[in-house]
């Protein structure tokens, strides 16, 4: 019990009913005392699955054999989710064998020690279209993707979000450099979704990129909340880390599009007048879409 009341004390927002829809006041939350016993262990349950700590999952359920003129080979189904919390969507990426060898030699040029007892599946020269062989390899790339994710200098490589998104990454740009906005936009949200989730361990402005693309798609769809709401997510990583080639371009589509919404832009736009006036010769006059045009090329 008095582990309960020490939890309670420490997390003033989680202190009532979970099922009362009444809010608690931070700044007066209710004694130990006022609570019951059935209150308390709830609040212990709640505290206890907010520690609970966060980790990836990679899953590979299925595979199918892709058919061309001059050769054929196998794409495993690789899903992503997050342990911890409640994961409410999969998503996931395909990848060939190929796509999984070039990505351990990279990582072996920096972490050759650390992946010392880390072996990637072996190539076999035949029967690599049975069935079973199919299977086997499937479990032993998911079995794999579990072993990297628990080095820690490797999870926090930029080696490991690229495997999963920049493929998708050149395709979504391609798309939307030819002008194709809809198509690019489906790509580009699901990979927001696996950034997210690979968040935690990467640099927060690994989603910068991303999040400049789909304004630009949300601008061109006619769609100006998404467009202010994507670029405003992107902002405060840009200013923190001083993406400089962003944060102009950025500001400046935040502006117009406020004012067609008729939001109040007037500090965003004193930003951008001081920013100019800092920055006189250096900054890109470029727009953000002629940014993200030029990316992933």
């Amino acid at each position: 019990m008095w582990i309960s009341c020490l939890a309670a004390m420490t997390e003033p927002e989680l202190q009532h009913d979970l099922t009362d829809p009444t809010p608690v006041d931070p700044g007066n939350p209710p004694s130990c005392s006022s609570l019951t016993t059935k209150e308390l262990q709830q609040n212990w349950r709640a505290v206890k699955q907010r520690e609970r700590p966060v980790r990836l999952l990679f899953e590979i359920p299925s595979s199918r054999i892709v058919e061309q003129t001059v050769h054929k080979y196998v794409v495993y189904q690789v899903v992503v989710m997050r342990s911890g919390s409640f994961d409410s969507r999969r998503v996931f990426v395909e990848r060939r064998y190929s796509d999984f060898s070039c990505f351990h030699h990279k990582l072996l040029e920096e972490f050759n020690e650390e992946l010392e007892e880390v072996v990637l599946p072996r190539k076999l020269l035949t029967g690599n279209f049975s069935p079973e062989i199919i299977s086997e390899r499937r479990l032993s790339l998911q079995d794999y993707l579990a072993k990297l994710y628990a080095i820690r200098c490797v999870r926090h490589s930029p080696h490991f979000p690229k495997f999963f998104t920049e493929q998708e990454q050149k395709r979504a740009h391609t798309l939307l450099r030819a002008g194709q906005f809809r198509l690019a936009l489906e790509q580009l949200e699901n990979i927001l979704e696996i950034e997210e989730k690979l968040l935690p361990w990467q640099r927060p402005t690994m989603i910068v990129p991303t999040l400049c693309a789909m304004a630009v798609c949300y601008r061109d769809l006619e769609k100006p909340e998404q467009a202010f709401g994507a670029a405003q997510r992107a902002l405060p990583p840009v200013r923190r880390y001083g993406l400089k080639q962003y944060r102009a371009a950025l500001l400046g589509l935040l502006v117009d599009v406020g004012y067609e919404l008729g939001r109040p832009v007037a500090q965003l736009q004193e930003e951008l007048i001081r920013l100019k006036d800092v920055e006189r010769g250096e900054m890109s006059s470029r727009s953000l879409k002629e940014l993200v045009i030029r990316a992933f090329t």
